[in-house]
C-alpha cells in the first residue's frame, strides 16, 4: 500500500501570494510630488475650497471697490490670479488623473494575481474531490462484491471423492 489515497499538493497557492496590503504599499511608496498632488486636487476638489475661494473673492471685491485699492473696478490683478490658479488647477488634476491610471493599472494587476492564485487553489481542490470520489466508486464497487457474494450465500461443498 505504497500509494496514499489523498494527494500530497498543498491546498493554498504556494505560487502566487497577492499583496493583502496593496493600499499600505502604494501610500508608502508615493514621493513628495505625488503626496502634494494628491493633497491639492483632495483641497481643491472639496466644497470647503469653493465657499473658501468665493469668500476670498467677495472679500476681494469688496475692498477694492469701497476703499481706492490695489486693484480698480475690472480687478485686473483679480483676474490674473484666477488664470494663474486655472493653470495650475489644470496641471494638478492632469498629475492626479495620471496618478489614478497608474493605481487603476496596478490594482487590475492585483486582481489578475489574486484571480491566478485562487484558479490555480480551485484546480487543485477539484484535483483532491476527483480522487475522493474515484476513492469512493472504489469502496462502493468493493461493497456492491461483497455484499453480492453474501447474497449468493456460502459455496456449495465439494463432493466427497470416491
Amino acid at each position: 500500500m505504497s500509494e496514499q489515497p489523498y494527494p500530497t499538493t498543498p491546498l493554498t497557492s504556494a505560487r502566487v501570494i497577492p499583496d493583502a496590503n496593496w493600499h499600505a504599499r502604494s501610500k508608502a511608496s508615493l514621493s513628495t510630488g505625488e503626496r502634494a498632488a494628491d493633497l491639492m486636487r483632495n483641497g481643491m476638489g472639496s466644497w470647503r475650497f469653493v465657499f473658501a475661494f468665493l469668500a476670498f473673492m467677495g472679500v476681494w471685491a469688496v475692498l477694492n471697490s469701497v476703499t481706492r485699492g490695489w486693484d480698480p473696478y475690472p480687478f485686473i490683478l483679480l483676474n490674473l490670479f484666477l488664470s494663474m490658479l486655472a493653470g495650475l488647477q489644470g496641471a494638478i488634476l492632469l498629475i492626479a488623473a495620471k496618478r489614478q491610471d497608474a493605481i487603476a493599472a496596478d490594482l487590475a494587476q492585483h486582481d489578475y494575481d489574486t484571480n491566478v492564485a485562487a484558479k490555480h487553489d480551485v484546480e487543485v481542490l477539484l484535483e483532491a474531490t476527483a480522487e475522493q470520489l474515484r476513492l469512493l466508486r472504489q469502496l462502493h464497487d468493493d461493497l456492491a462484491g461483497r455484499l453480492d457474494r453474501l447474497d449468493r450465500g456460502p459455496a456449495a461443498p465439494a463432493a466427497p471423492a470416491g
